[in-house]
């Protein structure tokens, strides 16, 4: 006799343990200050960048109501990212005195090349920053750690994806060598990036 499905033996479920972290790998903890230390020199130089542009345009250019709502969300970031510095005794990275000149300087340059060029800028720095963000949240989710900061991360990468959308409706790819002044300014920002991971 034949038995039902629900009379055989069940298998038996090995139980999966976590993947051990192999040698040479960061603790948690040494992955999130770095995480921290990154985000808060990434706000701060678009901060920066946006305030540099907004120098040379000023407040009567038919952008500055777009500069300036991305210039007081990026004021946001920076604010949130400030406190969680302090809250967890992180120092900020070391190179803020470059970046502070090197974004503002960024920003006035592409402004000084046209609206179009400023809006190129935004595009390639918030699509470096939206990806760098979520390379963030692909290590949080894969570790299932630091709820509140896998949040702030989400929130703000909406505001960057927001932003770069803005820039390419706004002529962003418009800007005569849009390709090389994109591809530069990207490599660019992932220098600043791996640089402000370590120092």
């Amino acid at each position: 006799m034949t038995k039902s499905a629900d009379q055989l033996p069940k298998p038996v479920l090995e139980k999966q343990t976590p993947a051990r972290a192999l040698p040479g790998d960061k603790p948690l903890s040494d992955k999130v200050e770095s995480m921290l230390r990154v985000d808060h020199a990434g706000e701060f130089g678009a901060v920066r960048i946006y305030a540099g542009q907004r120098a040379v345009m000023g407040d009567t250019h038919p952008k500055a109501g777009l500069l300036k709502h991305m210039f007081e969300q990026e004021e946001v970031h920076l604010d949130k990212f400030n406190k969680m510095l302090t809250e967890r005794g992180v120092r900020p990275t070391a190179m803020g005195p470059i970046w502070h000149v090197a974004g503002f300087a960024l920003g006035a340059a592409t402004a000084f090349m046209g609206e179009k060029a400023a809006m190129a800028c935004t595009a390639a720095v918030e699509e470096v920053i939206e990806d760098h963000y979520q390379e963030q949240l692909d290590c949080l989710e894969a570790e299932n750690a630091e709820p509140e900061l896998q949040e702030t991360i989400r929130a703000f990468q909406a505001e960057e994806v927001e932003h770069r959308e803005i820039a390419l409706q706004h002529g962003a790819e418009e800007t005569p060598g849009y390709p090389v002044l994109s591809g530069l300014i990207k490599l660019g920002c992932k220098a600043a990036i791996e640089i402000s991971k370590r120092v």
